[in-house]
């Protein structure tokens, strides 16, 4: 057992108030964390996309909590994928870009605490956190003795059940080249470290939920809380959908028939989870959250691009709003009121802090500073106002977000500029010098942020 985790495992045992006791798995919420991979603000129907078909988000919207200003941590997918299972930028632990760097054994999961706290763990889907195998050429970097170093499969953070990839799939009959008899080189892991070879034709997105069912359907069984983390492939290129799926776009272009249809194949099988809850009897209190893990992937090509942002800036990769501001729903029924929003910034870092305090614990040795806070007022239907900003950094591109205003230094340029989302929604017009004072704060607070990121980077965060 890795020395951080001792300290903070133990803590768990005894994390509750003083006088209370440990909740019963009949009253600890179960917890579903389902993202997309590369979908875009605009890219569902409940944000007015004109032509997508997405039902059953549309459906969550209704029953739930929508999110108008939810942000990915990051514009790409390892750096968000970091925050949601430790509550801290990917910076803080070297993984600022995609297929760039691991998750630390130092680090403490939200699998591992939930784990502690007698939940069953499962993770399905994309993991980029890591590679999955040192044997094999797998992926994007396993099985390449150079980046042995960055094995760091889910099994080891936290996850009893896994099905899962290092990197990214078609969306349709994953494991082949689209249209070449040839395999695609990046395969499907179990928590053994073995390659899965059936069950992998077809839908991507149903593939991953042949597995998801019967992993809640076995915790329910023996009345064990469940934690699921389902990171569906879905849009991410290349898009590939099957014929039904297809043909519900048949007066759209190629490209944006694959694209949409794959979409909405994904909705298909978040509907069918959501079924799933409904008929083991446990949908009341169980806490799903969907987002994307960053904008859509946008080339600047009519003929080959379908994603949008909506009316944001940007796409991935940016630090424009289109880059990081992506759908956010949360259902919960026993706690959350249906047909709910809030225009309040949250962030995938807010995963942690928030799922811990809907347990009533504190985990004392916590992996801190975490740039995450809980969201639990605002599920419970409450106002709040944010505690700490939410600061990005994209390589040669910077952002920080406080209430209304964004600060950001987007890539080429030489200086911060200061925008209020509010009024100025699409980025389009920097506030002038009469909010200088402004533009010096939020200035000096990315730079803390960033200073602070430079110690995570030491490794003064972890218990030696």
């Amino acid at each position: 057992m890795r020395v951080v985790h001792v300290a903070a495992l133990l803590a768990l045992a005894a994390a509750l108030p003083s006088g209370s006791e440990a909740p019963s798995g009949k009253s600890r919420p179960n917890v579903l964390l389902i993202m997309a991979d590369d979908l875009g603000w605009g890219d569902v129907g409940y944000n007015g996309h004109p032509k997508l078909l997405t039902p059953h988000l549309d459906a969550m919207a209704e029953a739930g909590l929508r999110f108008d200003r939810f942000y990915a941590a990051a514009p790409v997918c390892s750096p968000t994928r970091a925050s949601c299972l430790t509550g801290r930028n990917g910076h803080r632990m070297g993984i600022g870009w995609a297929n760039e760097g691991h998750l630390p054994d130092e680090e403490l999961t939200l699998a591992e605490i939930l784990r502690a706290q007698g939940y069953a763990t499962g993770h399905f889907g994309k993991w980029h956190l890591g590679t999955l195998t040192r044997d094999v050429k797998d992926g994007h970097r396993g099985g390449r003795p150079v980046r042995d170093e960055h094995f760091s499969p889910p099994w080891e953070h936290g996850y009893d059940v896994c099905f899962s990839t290092e990197s990214s799939v078609p969306t349709w009959d994953p494991m082949k080249h689209p249209g070449k008899d040839e395999p695609w080189g990046t395969r499907y892991w179990n928590e053994r470290g073995e390659i899965v070879t059936e069950n992998l034709k077809g839908d991507d997105s149903r593939v991953m939920v042949d597995r998801v069912v019967p992993f809640v359907q076995a915790a329910v069984e023996r009345e064990k809380p469940f934690f699921a983390t389902v990171w569906f492939h879905a849009p991410h290129r290349p898009w590939v959908a099957g014929e039904e799926y297809r043909k519900l776009y048949a007066d759209e272009p190629d490209h944006a028939q694959r694209y949409y249809g794959c979409i909405t194949a994904m909705d298909e099988q978040i509907g069918r989870l959501r079924s799933t809850l409904r008929e083991l009897g446990v949908a009341e209190n169980t806490l799903v959250w969907f987002c994307s893990d960053n904008g859509p992937s946008i080339t600047g090509n009519a003929n080959a691009d379908a994603g949008s942002a909506g009316p944001h800036r940007g796409a991935k990769d940016t630090l424009w709003e289109g880059g990081v501001r992506v759908p956010g729903l949360v259902e919960w029924p026993a706690r959350v009121a249906a047909g709910s929003a809030t225009g309040v910034p949250a962030c995938t870092s807010d995963f942690l802090p928030t799922i811990v305090a809907a347990l009533g614990i504190e985990v004392e040795g916590m992996v801190t500073p975490l740039d995450g806070v809980s969201l639990l007022p605002l599920l419970d239907g409450e106002d709040m106002e944010r505690a700490l900003p939410i600061a990005f950094s994209n390589r040669s591109a910077h952002a920080l977000i406080d209430g209304d205003l964004k600060l950001l230094r987007p890539k080429g340029a030489k200086r911060f500029s200061l925008f209020d989302l509010a009024a100025d929604a699409s980025e389009a017009s920097p506030l002038g010098a009469d909010r200088s004072e402004d533009l010096e704060r939020l200035t000096a607070a990315w730079a803390a942020w960033r200073d602070s990121v430079k110690r995570s980077r030491n490794g003064d965060d972890y218990v030696r």
